[in-house]
This record gives structure tokens, sequence and C-alpha cells, in this order.
């Protein structure tokens, strides 16, 4: 086959762009073959955009390498054929393959730095890619690359040519990729979780581009996320996945507003929204995990997690893909029954789950009640500055000073026994050093911290061991943090035996019953954390933060990795067990929508400061700060018939070395009114309803924002 072949675009009317026809591929492993996609099938038509959704370990990725016929050694396609512009590319050589991916065929990966080469300029890569398969002069490529970085709405993008991938930010290393992936206008092109990785604002950007790109190139899309929101805001069709099966295909607006499966009904409750806190909604796991493709279950493979089972007939026959009206596709047995219809007798006595769709929780014992007092902590003031040490040889030879990096500027807050405050706001705005700072692991440079009514303003191995037992942190990556030599009852037992919270013969009845109370049983006990998920890797992290029964815990993007399913579980177990044992949270996230759920206050910040901070409810309404108000604009909805205000924020966030004069946030805000004002002197604050907004703009200006979000679906499945 030559180039030219696969080149030609087909005809209107002509086959779809990519057509998977009963693809199954396995995986070579000392257990055996292991069939991670089975009979799967699909089609993406010319400017199509596919969402392929689904829990981890249900075969996204495994498709999308077996269309760009990319599979791993051990991996194999043991059946079917993807036909990508007629042309079934997994019949193809090395040398034929070569020639189409890259040019007819892209993709771009969760992680910019595995496509990048960090020895390489952006500009050798990107006219590296022209000159191999357009044949192009070294002039042409360049010119044709530095006018990709513009259309990706890269600034100066002939001086980006010249940088290595290391002095960019993410999200423009993510547009440099996206840039890359469109330079030979593909037919197809494949996203694998390309935002999520990135903050909302930036992730928003992203998007926009996305749309705009594939309007303009028509070119087909197959975009794969566990992301329900930015699904529903960039596909046309999407395609639920589960344990290598597909189980059900519908248009956005069908599938989103009538969910047939119920795994599709399970995913859509386990995301929160914008409009309700957990007073009004409670997220609704979905029981167990996605079986091991090792052992899958010999009839429907939901069947052991579904609501909807009926026993016998599930248990011992696999539904067949069958047609459920126009364009939908749905692979079950009772996907007529009305929804929101548990089937008969489908949960009692299976494998220990009750109608919630949670495990039973034990009630947890409080060991003493939180102490009488209105404040709980108590920030005034606090300062946390960064210096960067310039060497002794720059600072003789090129007259270069130490730098401060100002990480949290003059932050004061308080916080009530059992609340939960949410800290939010983008990369580099100094959550995480906010965090740190009142843990303890930063010292601050200024201000006071007083906890329980002691001062605790110094850095942690000089804070008494009792106010160590009452403030504890979860991170992000429990890899980090969690021993990989030591089992889970000596990583949970420890904090018990030190804090002397259990007697020696107790201790392994708390260990258990913290287990627990984060949904994992007794089998855990003597696993590694190698041996464990993500999901239950977080669990065990938080059972360890809680096992001294503190005051405080601070949870940094605790759940921001995790699927929807194992999310919304995780957010459900931290209220359960920081209501039964009286704690706070102060929890950092960029997802608003998972910190309107939780949280009973929440604090914007940008870049060191603090810009709103109020009740959850208030916050998330007009009047608002310019910055939350684009914050909201960028958050993806899960809901097709929703509309957004689309407020975007033009340019990077500037650097914390050093900051804008007057108001931070003037250089880049859509509202900017103060002129003169806004340069050079920094908002006060204004109070409305309990909220307090650090802005120039007159609070009745702001009041008289449109809501950021019109009409949200109400669920009814």
């Amino acid at each position: 086959m030559k180039l030219g072949d696969s080149v030609d675009r087909p005809t209107e009317g002509s086959e779809p762009v990519l057509r998977v026809e009963d693809l199954s591929v396995s995986y070579t492993t000392r257990k055996g073959d292991v069939p991670a996609v089975r009979n799967l099938s699909f089609t993406v038509g010319r400017g199509q955009a596919l969402g392929l959704v689904g829990e981890s370990g249900c075969g996204k990725s495994t498709t999308a390498l077996a269309v760009m016929a990319y599979l791993g050694g051990n991996a194999q396609a043991v059946s079917g054929r993807v036909l990508f512009e007629g042309h079934n590319l997994l019949a193809m050589n090395d040398d034929d393959l070569r020639q189409i991916r890259g040019n007819r065929l892209a993709m771009v990966y969760q992680d910019p730095m595995a496509t990048l080469n960090p020895v390489l300029t952006i500009g050798e890569q990107l006219t590296e890619v022209l000159r191999v398969h357009q044949v192009m002069s070294e002039k042409q490529a360049h010119e044709c690359a530095v006018e990709a970085l513009q259309k990706v709405n890269m600034p100066d993008a002939t001086e980006l040519m010249r940088r290595y991938p290391h002095q960019i930010s993410g999200g423009q290393q993510q547009r440099v990729v996206i840039a890359m992936a469109l330079l030979c206008n593909p037919g197809l092109l494949i996203m694998d979780e390309p935002t999520t990785a990135l903050d909302v604002t930036i992730a928003a950007t992203v998007l926009d581009l996305v749309e705009k790109l594939r309007a303009e190139f028509d070119t087909a899309l197959l975009y794969i996320s566990h992301n329900l929101g930015v699904v529903a805001r960039v596909c046309d069709r999407v395609a639920v996945m589960y344990a290598g099966e597909l189980v059900e295909e519908a248009s956005v607006r069908d599938l989103f507003l009538n969910p047939y499966h119920p795994y599709t009904r399970s995913l859509l409750r386990c995301v929160p929204t914008l409009t309700a806190g957990k007073e009004a909604v409670q997220l609704s796991p979905i029981p167990g995990q996605v079986p091991s493709a090792l052992s899958l279950p010999a009839g429907c493979v939901f069947e052991p997690r579904c609501s909807f089972s009926d026993g016998d007939a599930c248990r011992r026959m696999r539904p067949a893909l069958e047609r459920a009206g126009y364009g939908r596709q749905v692979r079950c047995f009772h996907w007529e029954r009305p929804r929101g219809l548990p089937g008969p007798g489908a949960i009692a006595g299976k494998q220990g789950i009750v109608e919630t769709g949670e495990e039973t929780i034990e009630a947890l014992t409080v060991a003493g009640q939180p102490a009488a007092r209105d404040t709980l902590l108590e920030v005034s003031h606090l300062r946390t500055i960064y210096v960067q040490r310039a060497s002794w040889w720059k600072k003789l030879l090129a007259g270069r000073a130490d730098r401060a990096v100002q990480a949290v500027d003059d932050i004061s807050f308080d916080m009530r026994p059992g609340s939960i405050m949410g800290v939010v706001g983008e990369s580099g705005c100094g959550k995480t050093s906010l965090a740190k700072t009142v843990a303890g692991l930063v010292e601050p440079s200024a201000g006071k911290i007083e906890f329980l009514g002691v001062d605790v303003t110094r850095a942690v191995e000089k804070r008494d061991a009792a106010v160590l037992r009452e403030l504890q942190m979860v991170f992000q990556n429990p890899d980090s943090t969690l021993n990989p030599t030591q089992t889970v009852r000596q990583i949970i037992g420890r904090p018990l035996q030190v804090a002397r919270i259990a007697a020696r013969g107790e201790i392994a009845a708390e260990v258990r019953r913290l287990l627990r109370a984060v949904k994992l049983d007794e089998t855990y006990l003597d696993r590694k954390p190698a041996q464990l998920s993500g999901g239950e890797k977080q669990r065990v992290a938080i059972a360890r933060a809680f096992a001294s029964r503190p005051k405080l815990v601070i949870c940094d993007e605790p759940v921001s990795s995790l699927d929807v399913s194992v999310q919304s579980s995780v957010l459900n177990m931290l209220l359960d067990i920081q209501r039964n044992y009286g704690a706070s949270l102060i929890f950092i996230s960029h997802d608003l929508s998972v910190v309107r759920y939780l949280c009973d206050y929440i604090m914007v910040m940008y870049l060191g400061k603090v810009v709103e901070y109020g009740p959850a409810e208030r916050i998330f309404q007009p009047p608002y700060h310019p910055y939350t108000e684009a914050l909201l604009s960028a958050v993806p909805v899960p809901d097709p018939t929703a509309r957004q205000e689309r407020v975007r924020l033009e340019g990077p966030v500037p650097s914390p070395v050093n900051p804008p004069s007057g108001c931070r946030f003037h250089t880049r805000c859509p509202r900017r009114g103060g002129g003169e004002l806004c340069e050079t002197r920094q908002p006060g604050p204004q109070t409305s309803d309990d909220v307090t907004i650090f802005c120039h703009t007159p609070l009745a200006e702001l009041a008289r924002s449109r809501p950021v979000i019109h009409a949200p679906k109400k669920q009814s499945f």
C-alpha cells in the first residue's frame, strides 16, 4: 500500500473515517492471556466526536492503542479489524504504519511530556513532523509550525520555537502537543485524558481549542475520558465501556438525559454538580469494583454490582448488544425497566451491599467531643515566602540576587469546629503552601496560627506532641506517603501506637475498625501498598490520618486522580468519618463541583491572595469576584442542556516572584474597570450576605452579573 492511497479523503456518504469491527485484544502474562477488550465495534464519522468513557480498567486506553496499531509487545489483537479510511491498520506492516501515524492518524496523551522530547526544542520537534510526513524544506516547515502554534493560541510563537519543553507550562505543553498532532491535518485525532492534569481554566481553553480546530479541519475525534462533564461538552456521541465490553452507545443528549444501561445510570449518579451540596443530594458510588479480566463473571459482567439484576438469568447468560431505538445500542436484559426502580431483591444479600450502594458503615466511637469553643483554627495575616538563592558565582558574574516567591501573602481566616472549608484556585495560587504552613511542614514568614487556643506559628518539629496528634494531613499522591515496605496493618497501627490512642492489646481491633470505616475489609491487613489500587491506597492514607482522632485534617487534592465512582465513595466516606469523629477538614481542590458538594465554606485564592470567601452555597451565586466567575464558567457540566456564560481568562498566571502591583488579578481580569486604581492599589474587602469579596468593582455592579450556569438538569434516573 502506498501512502498516497490513505491520504485521499473519503467522499461524502462514504465509509466512516474509523470503523472498529469485533475488536478483541489480549495481554500475555504469567497467569495466562488476559482479555482486555472483547468484541468491540463502533464507528466515527468525518467531523464527528465520539467519547469513550468508563472506569479505570475498562479497556479505554487499550482500545486507543489498538486503533493506533501501537499495542505493546505482550499485547495482540486476537480478532477483528480497525479500518481507518478504508484500510485495516492491524494488517499493515511497520513502514506503512509509520507513514500514517502522525500524518493521517494522530494521538494526544494525558501527559504531554510522554510525547515531547526534553532534549529538543519545540521548533525542532514540530518541523521534524512536517519534514518527515509532508517532505517540506526547513523554511517551509518552520513557517507552518509557527502558524500551527498561533492557531492553538500560543503567545509569541516564534520565540516559543526556540524553547525546550521544560521552559513552558503544562497547559502550554499540551497545546504544543495538540499543534503537533494537527500539523498534517489528520483524518482522526485520538485524545486520551488530555485535560485531566490541567487547571480548570486552562482545560477550558484547551477544550475551546479542540472544538474550534475540529470544526475548522473537519477532523474526526475519539475522546477518552472519565470526566463526564468534558464528554458532554466536546462529543456528539458517547460509547460506554465496562470490563472490556461496550455496554451502551448513544448521542450525548440521549445518554445524559435518559441513560438505559444500569452502569451508565450509576456513573451519572456519582458525579457532583455545581448546583447542590451534601445537604440536598447524596452521591451514590457503584458498589464493588470492575472485575479482573482473568475472572470475569459467567453471565453479565456488570451483574455483581447491578441493582437491576434478576439473579439467576443475569448470572448465567451474557446479554448481547442490541438496538434500543434510533442510533442507540445497549447490552442489558432489563434496559426497558422504568428508571430508578431496582430489580426484585437485587441488592439484598449481594456481597454485603446495601440499598444505598455503599457497604454497611459501622458507627465510630468518638473519644471525646470537639473542644467547647467557637473557633478551632485562627489564621491572622499569614505570609509564606520561599527564597530562591542565587549561587555565589551568579551573584558575582551576573549580578543576580536572591529572589523571593510570595506563595502566601497576608491571609486571614478562622474555622469553626466540625466544619469543612474548601480552598480553590489555579496551580501556583498558594493552596498547597497554605496547607503546608498550617500543618507546620513549612515555617511561616510572618503572621500567626492559633489552633485549639494554642499558638502554633512554628515548624512541625517545634510543635507540641499533643498538637501534632490533633492535626493531620492527606496528600494527593498516597504513594509518596505510604511506606512501601509496611503492611496496611503497620501503616494504620503506627499512629495508634505513637499517639497512644489505644492500649497495645486493643490496637488490632482499632485498625480493623478504621479499615471498615474506609470501606475495606480485613483481607487488606497484610497487603502492602504495591498490592493496592489508587483508590485503595488513598483510603488507607485517610484511615491513617484519622487514626489519632484529630480535630483537623488537611486534605490536599485527595480525589483528583480517582475515577468518578471511587471519587464519590471517598467523598462520602470522608463525610461519614468526619461527622463521626467530629473533625474539621480543610479540603484543597481545583474541582469546584467536588468542593461545592463537600464543603461548608469556600476560600478562593489567586497568586497568594484570598479574593473571595464565604458559605459554599453563596459563593456559587452572584455577586461573584471576577476570578470566581471565570472559574465557574470553565467547569465542564455533565448536562448537554445546561448553558454556561463564557468567561475566559487571557494570558498566563503571573509569576509569584514578581506579582503585579495593585490588584494581582488586574492583568487577566475580564471585568477590569478600575483603571489606575486596579493597577496601583490592592482592593479591600466588601461583604454581602456573609461573602467577602476583594475587588474594586462595587458590589452593586458585581450583583448584576448573570448566573454562570442556566437551567441545570435534574437527575430522574
